[in-house]
């Protein structure tokens, strides 16, 4: 159950219902969600490397400093991948 709850977009939900409140400019919120769907992708290797660090033994402070690097990583592959189908996050 936590897992789930914890999986659920609240804050990205919360900020698209803020924008639209705030600024009913849709092609902002459009974007907005968008550019979440793209950040997202490269965020999950994260939850699999994790566990099987964890698993294999290897300490928590390891574990999680491996999930982050490899997601800045992914984060810069992404948006050099996307910027050469001309999209730019």
């Amino acid at each position: 159950l936590g897992s789930l709850i914890a999986s659920l977009p609240l804050i990205s939900v919360l900020g698209m219902i803020w924008m639209y409140g705030e600024t009913k400019n849709i092609e902002k919120i459009a974007t907005h969600a968008e550019g979440t769907f793209w950040y997202v992708l490269p965020s999950l290797p994260m939850f699999l490397t994790m566990p099987w660090m964890l698993r294999k033994g290897i300490s928590f402070p390891v574990s999680i400093s491996t999930g982050i690097v490899l997601t800045g990583i992914l984060y810069i592959l992404t948006t050099k991948i996307l910027a050469r189908f001309g999209m730019n996050l």
